[in-house]
């Protein structure tokens, strides 16, 4: 069965015609083309799929797009402004908290989900915020680093 999904997606709204039972993950990228979202375990377990769902972080692989009706999806696309890296990609970036980069994109919507919704986070609250986040290729030194400095960043008004 399909149904049409109205749903804000980085920023801009959207009709579309889906199936019940199309995962959101499988709607961004290949009904979208937002291949920033990555797949990753198809299960829940690695957070490389995090995307915000009206600011909060929730996991595309197994979030049903018809469920995301009336919402506001936010994907890693939605953070440059014309051509201007987010806070937290800057923090990303100037810090190295990316090694391979195949979790990169969750764990920057996941850290993006945190600063707005906490500003200032401490330590514990960031390794919480990341803990469905998975990275094969480091030991979360630098994204904890990279996190901190974008939260700086986002208080200086340096960056968005």
């Amino acid at each position: 069965m399909a149904r049409l999904l109205t749903l804000t997606l980085n920023g801009r709204k959207r009709v579309d015609a889906v199936a019940d039972n199309l995962l959101l993950l499988d709607y961004l990228r290949d009904g979208q083309r937002l291949t920033g979202t990555k797949t990753g375990c198809d299960g829940g377990e690695c957070g490389a799929c995090t995307v915000l769902v009206d600011d909060r972080p929730r996991l595309s692989c197994l979030t049903l797009a018809a469920s995301c009706e009336g919402r506001r999806v936010d994907t890693v696309e939605s953070l440059a402004d014309g051509g201007r890296l987010s806070a937290v990609q800057r923090g990303f970036h100037e810090k190295l908290g990316a090694q391979c980069g195949y979790c990169t994109p969750g764990l920057i919507m996941a850290s993006e989900g945190l600063l707005r919704a906490n500003p200032d986070p401490g330590e514990a609250e960031i390794r919480a915020a990341l803990g469905s986040n998975i990275c094969r290729c480091t030991g979360y030194v630098k994204i904890i680093e990279a996190v901190r400095h974008a939260a700086r960043l986002k208080a200086s008004g340096e960056a968005r």
